[in-house]
């Protein structure tokens, strides 16, 4: 495998949404015990987070687009086809399993603010369906994310590249061996 050269990937905002997403997360997730304002206002900093995110994936350059990375049916089940084979192509983007995964985090982290901050309304103040779609969406939501850490480790031990720190830096490695694909 040969490296050409670093390119610049994920642009600064999409590196700062994500880690700034993953603490809020987690924040909200361990101050459960007494639902204060530490648990109230780093929900509203997720659900602010989220509203950022949706409009970069419109305004924003490159990857950082859901145009360059939200995949057809079509395209996602050809990769789903090539990765259970493992000969699935290299992107230097988000491949679509990730785009999909991060399209269902954004929607479920979405509905996890919404139906949190139904809670502090008086018509929902106490509301047992409320709640209980609140603690649904967050148990799936902690499945999803321990699926999409594995994916990460798994795409990065596949295609030998480090994409939890390609997060950090916003680069990855441009390899003549493993073009990036483009549909």
């Amino acid at each position: 495998m040969k490296s050409v050269n670093k390119v610049k990937v994920w642009d600064r905002f999409v590196r700062l949404f994500h880690w700034s997403l993953v603490t809020s997360f987690f924040v909200v997730y361990f101050s459960t015990t007494s639902i204060g304002w530490v648990h109230k206002g780093f929900g509203y900093v997720t659900l602010a987070l989220i509203m950022a995110r949706i409009v970069w994936g419109f305004i924003g350059r490159g990857h950082a687009r859901f145009s360059d990375f939200v995949p057809s049916p079509g395209k996602l089940k050809r990769y789903v086809v090539a990765m259970l084979r493992r000969e699935e192509p290299r992107y230097l983007g988000h491949n679509p399993a990730g785009a999909v995964m991060i399209l269902f985090l954004l929607c479920m982290i979405s509905g996890i603010g919404i139906t949190g901050w139904m809670l502090t309304l008086d018509a929902f103040w106490g509301n047992d369906l409320v709640e209980e779609a609140h603690s649904l969406l967050v148990n799936v939501t902690l499945a999803a994310v321990v699926v999409h850490v594995g994916g990460a480790i798994y795409e990065s031990l596949h295609q030998r590249e480090n994409l939890i720190l390609s997060m950090v830096t916003g680069s990855k490695d441009d390899v003549i061996d493993m073009p990036e694909v483009k549909e």
